[in-house]
């Protein structure tokens, strides 16, 4: 029979912690698939951030670093500017990133740091139970809002993408989202470029926030939780291209 696929060497053969239904592993097959199609595994490095995908170097077989939570801009810059012949690139839930990393990535990209940056939206914290993220949805049932959150207590959903669009260091940024296969597809484009626009020296700082579901803690079946990104996030967080 015709080989359709075939797992990328980059995507190590090993079990999986995520849960079932969780899009890391989806996102992660994408950057495994990448860094071979750009041939670029032998200078790329990684970065971990805390939260569900704390083990991503288990799965990625480049170079890896642990980092502290949300911190991961600020190291990525240090890498790339002692390194600059190298590929940096961030991986970061919303948590990490949003949260308590959120004046990192503010201003990574108001400098204009050359390091590419994937963003992966799931609305909640997943690793630590399911509480209310800053990209949270109103009305979103998390653990720490039981009836839904509140704009008048707890605020709006965080609009990281637009809000470092604005910035003239960022200088590519979108939005994807892994649902169903054709915009699988149009994340994997998205992160190529991403990657792309490093690997060319074009400058600035290059963001790619994926959708991406977390059935466990949207206590939702995992095709259900494809579905509610579609009705409910994607009207908050609408995809494509804002800078780049």
């Amino acid at each position: 029979m015709k080989t359709v696929f075939a797992r990328t060497p980059v995507l190590k053969d090993c079990s999986t912690h995520y849960c079932p239904g969780c899009g890391h592993g989806i996102v992660h097959r994408l950057i495994a698939e990448i860094v071979e199609e750009l041939g670029i595994r032998s200078k790329t490095i990684g970065i971990a951030p805390v939260g569900c995908a704390v083990l991503a170097y288990n799965y990625l077989d480049v170079d890896m670093v642990e980092v502290a939570h949300g911190r991961a801009p600020a190291v990525a810059t240090g890498m790339k500017r002692v390194r600059p012949d190298r590929v940096i690139f961030s991986y970061q839930g919303d948590g990490d990133l949003a949260s308590i990393g959120g004046n990192e990535i503010l201003h990574a990209a108001n400098r204009g740091e050359q390091i590419t940056v994937i963003f992966v939206n799931n609305a909640v914290y997943g690793m630590t139970n399911g509480q209310m993220a800053p990209t949270t949805l109103l009305r979103q049932v998390t653990a720490t809002t039981p009836a839904g959150r509140e704009a008048r207590l707890e605020g709006y959903p965080l609009k990281v993408a637009e809000l470092l669009a604005m910035l003239p260091g960022a200088t590519f940024v979108e939005r994807c989202s892994v649902h169903n296969s054709a915009h699988v597809i149009k994340t994997k484009k998205a992160i190529t470029q991403a990657f792309e626009h490093q690997i060319s020296k074009a400058g600035g700082l290059a963001l790619v926030e994926v959708l991406s579901p977390c059935p466990t803690y949207w206590r939702m079946a995992p095709r259900q939780a494809m579905q509610w990104i579609v009705s409910d996030m994607i009207p908050v967080y609408p995809l494509g291209r804002l800078k780049g």
